[in-house]
């Protein structure tokens, strides 16, 4: 055992060293030539540890990210071992359908591009086009469903990278979608540069990432998710859209059977909900952050709550708590609140919105209806915001635009 450790220690160590070379500028060819061997051994699993280990010891992930086709190109058939048998319908199984779908839209599109002859052909590479966005909830499923669950694993380095490649590529769709729209604007030497430096790139990253998933992601996947992640997965599968392929089956995984334990619980007054936890202590402080104002009025029209923000639009004190919502309001307007709640109660509406100047603030009060799974209703919820900042954005500010100084972003 303690032999097969180290030989596998050697393997992620001269992995790094061949990485680090390549980082170096040394030719990617060569190196592949030197160690070809080794190589051919290398498993899934010790890819993703060298990535880790690269980023444990300061290597940026976007340095990693910049040179993923390079160390694709040298890693060559390195983890390319065949990923155990997966039963129709398992996750894994529908993302190689997928993989398998993608390849063949991006053969589509290549032969659309090699049937470009000025502006003829462009309707055709629009919808070879249109056909490949698709892409998007296939990486979104990786994203959300599969990453959470290999860090929790351990293996966080390979998502983040591959999560970085996702958006490249989503950038370089948006781009040959841009090229696409003005094909009408540009003469046939013009397409043609706009397709050899924007679309064929593309495609050649697309195709690339599903011979990554398949050879790489797939087998560490299936090594390090147990059973129950993968019905997590599962379960979840659909409130990511429609996808390229449906489930060729109906998965139905054989769970171990574990005794009754309660759920670890990081403090005594943890309330569980069913995406998380949260102590009273967290539960006050956020809802108390949110940049609105909340007030909840149960199924009998008593109020039960509301926050206590440091700047409420309307001043609440918690005598209110257990009054009837029209002894809250003025008679003047107690016939409009109380309408809003019977068709809110009976379904005849969802939501109720109104909008009022007060001052430099523009207040935007919406009433919803809170139902639970079964659609019996719960009470209404009552969400005051001043919208006076939003009304006046301009632009745009990227997620990593740079702040004021303090951070504040007013």
């Amino acid at each position: 055992m303690s032999e097969l450790l180290d030989n596998s220690r050697h393997r992620i160590e001269t992995l790094k060293g061949i990485i680090r070379r390549l980082h170096d500028g040394a030719d990617p060819a060569s190196l592949t030539a030197e160690f070809g061997d080794l190589l051919a051994e290398v498993g899934a699993g010790e890819i993703a540890a060298m990535e880790s280990s690269l980023m444990a010891d300061g290597m940026e992930q976007a340095e990693i990210q910049r040179m993923c086709d390079v160390h694709a190109a040298v890693l060559g058939g390195a983890g390319s071992c065949a990923p155990q048998e997966v039963p129709a319908g398992h996750p894994v199984h529908t993302f190689q359908l997928e993989n398998k779908v993608i390849r063949e839209l991006v053969a589509d599109y290549r032969t659309a591009l090699s049937h470009l002859d000025g502006g003829n052909g462009v309707e055709a590479l629009r919808a070879a086009h249109e056909a490949l966005v698709g892409v998007d909830v296939h990486y979104r499923r990786k994203e959300y469903l599969v990453f959470p669950f290999l860090e929790r694993a351990g293996i966080a380095g390979p998502p983040k990278v591959m999560w970085g490649v996702h958006d490249e590529i989503r950038e370089k769709i948006a781009a040959a979608a841009e090229v696409l729209d003005h094909a009408a604007e540009l003469d046939a030497e013009q397409l043609a540069l706009a397709a050899e430096t924007v679309i064929v790139p593309m495609l050649d990253q697309v195709e690339g990432m599903t011979s990554k998933e398949d050879r790489i992601l797939w087998p560490m996947c299936l090594e390090h998710l147990t059973i129950r992640d993968w019905e997590s997965v599962r379960g979840q599968w659909d409130e990511l859209g429609k996808g390229l392929v449906e489930p060729a089956g109906v998965w139905l995984p054989v769970l171990p059977q574990l005794p009754e334990r309660p759920v670890d619980l990081p403090s005594d007054d943890a309330i569980v909900l069913p995406s998380g936890h949260l102590s009273l202590r967290q539960l006050t402080a956020l809802l108390d952050t949110l940049p609105m104002d909340l007030t909840f009025v149960d199924a009998d029209d008593r109020v039960g709550y509301f926050s206590e923000g440091a700047d409420r639009i309307f001043a609440r004190n918690r005598a209110i708590i257990g009054r009837r919502v029209e002894d809250c309001h003025p008679p003047k307007s107690v016939h409009i609140v109380e309408q809003v709640v019977a068709d809110l109660r009976s379904g005849r509406r969802d939501v109720a919105e109104f909008w009022i100047q007060m001052g430099p603030r523009f207040v935007h009060i919406r009433y919803f209806a809170v139902r639970d799974p079964r659609g019996e209703f719960l009470g209404t919820l009552e969400v005051t915001q001043d919208i006076a900042p939003l009304r006046a954005l301009e632009g745009e500010r990227r997620l990593l635009a740079e702040l004021p100084a303090g951070g504040a972003t007013g």
